[in-house]
């Protein structure tokens, strides 16, 4: 048989082809390994709420799911198979469910390990206590969108129960606590049917939103919101988005009182009584639209309370020039001491109760250290505040209580999840294992 030229001209393309297709699955294969292992090493592997499991027997490892997820890097290729490599940033987008093409892929709150408490609701949204509803993140679904269509769909339940009552003096329609999208959502729905309302939010303007990193990116799909109308962004900067919701609060005049925590929620006859740092509303429904970040989780020392003392980093250029003291060893811990330290004329100290970070990524390790060792970071290892002043800290270090001057504490140490506010409130709350 003669050989035929004309086959390299065709084959060497196509080999040259399947090799790079080879080389570069691989090294992506090993960068996700990378990402997969450093979380392993911090221990975190633990998805927040809704996320994906993917069955290796069916998956294809056609990387269609990491393709289509809009959070960088959560799912990744090994090993020829997909897998969740950054577990604690999924966020429950589903993309990756509806893009995977053998149904490989199911969407699951909780693991076999750790539970998600999810609270039952209706297909309204109502909880187990009638006139009580709870949209948005805390009810297990994350999502600007999901947000906004669950406050707008609340709203709607809300305005048909109110027909049953009369209308009684010092009794409202429905107060609405937070201020995220399902709150603002919710809020401009009740405008629409004039009911008489109160939104009440523990923090500021945008929920769980206002408090991600500056410059971060939200990936919104396109949602309607009740009189501004269609809002579609796509992919916009957390200051972007925060921009449109003030916009939107001078546009409908919509007024919510900020810096009101709810503390109780308490039924009476016809209507609830709404406990807030302010005082009392009277209410006949509820709206809870608060997430699931809960309250910061407070250190329980002598002048916490003071206004320097603040539980998240929003700006840190409002530090430059000051001492600054954090609280915590994990990544919000550790990514807020290096964010510090890079403001000209900042001398931050970090204090952390363990001997290691060890539940916080290398990569934030690795830069936390080489500001240690430059003299940017102070570095105070089992450790415990003991008081807050105006204008300096008391710390125990290796059994000796040391004062240290400071103009601004930072404490990062997690947040308490709102189950036990929803269990006071008498919400029926199922804890969820890879529940589907």
């Amino acid at each position: 048989m003669r050989f035929d030229p004309l086959l390299l001209v065709y084959a060497l393309p196509l080999v040259a082809l399947w090799g790079f297709h080879v080389v570069n699955a691989r090294r992506k294969s090993r960068q996700a390994r990378a990402v997969l292992d450093e979380n392993r090493d911090a221990g975190l592997t633990e998805p927040p709420s809704l996320h994906p499991v993917i069955d290796p027997a069916i998956c294809l490892g056609c990387g269609a799911c990491a393709r289509a997820c809009p959070e960088e890097k959560v799912l990744g290729i090994v090993d020829g198979k997909a897998m969740l490599v950054e577990p604690t940033a999924c966020i429950g987008h589903g993309a990756c469910h509806a893009a995977c093409p053998t149904g490989a892929i199911s969407l699951v709150f909780g693991t076999a390990t750790r539970g998600v408490d999810i609270p039952v609701l209706s297909p309204q949204f109502e909880t187990s206590v009638p006139g009580i509803f709870i949209a948005g993140e805390l009810g297990g679904m994350g999502l600007i969108r999901n947000a906004i269509e669950q406050g707008c769909q609340a709203v709607d339940a809300v305005a048909a129960r109110s027909k049953r009552f009369e209308k009684a003096e010092g009794v409202l329609d429905l107060v609405i606590v937070g201020c995220g999208p399902a709150g603002i959502a919710a809020s401009l729905g009740a405008m629409k049917y004039r009911l008489s309302f109160l939104t009440v939010e523990q923090s500021s303007l945008g929920g769980t939103v206002a408090h991600y990193p500056r410059g971060k990116v939200v990936m919104t799909s396109p949602a309607t919101l009740p009189i501004v109308g269609d809002v579609r962004f796509g992919e916009v900067t957390k200051e972007r988005l925060l921009s449109f919701w003030t916009d939107v609060l001078d546009r409908t005049g919509l007024a919510p009182q900020f810096e009101q925590r709810v503390t109780a929620i308490r039924s009476e006859q016809d209507h609830f009584s709404v406990e807030t740092l302010g005082g009392i509303v009277l209410a006949r429904s509820v709206l809870l639209a608060i997430g699931r970040r809960g309250t910061p989780r407070e250190l329980g020392v002598p002048g916490e309370d003071l206004d320097h003392v603040v539980y998240r980093l929003i700006d840190p250029e409002q530090y430059a020039g000051k001492q600054v003291l954090v609280v915590g060893g994990g990544d919000s811990a550790l990514e807020a001491a290096a964010e510090l330290a890079g403001q000209p004329g900042t001398h931050v100290t970090l204090s952390y109760r363990g001997g290691a970070y060890a539940r916080a990524r290398a990569r934030n390790r690795d830069r936390v250290r080489a500001l240690v060792e430059t003299g940017r970071i102070v570095e105070m290892l089992e450790s415990e505040v003991r008081a807050i002043f105006f204008d300096r800290v008391a710390i125990d270090w290796a059994g000796q209580v040391t004062e240290l001057p400071c103009d601004a504490v930072l404490i990062c140490a997690g947040g308490l999840l709102p189950t036990q506010f929803l269990r006071d409130t008498g919400i029926a709350v199922e804890t969820k294992f890879g529940t589907a």
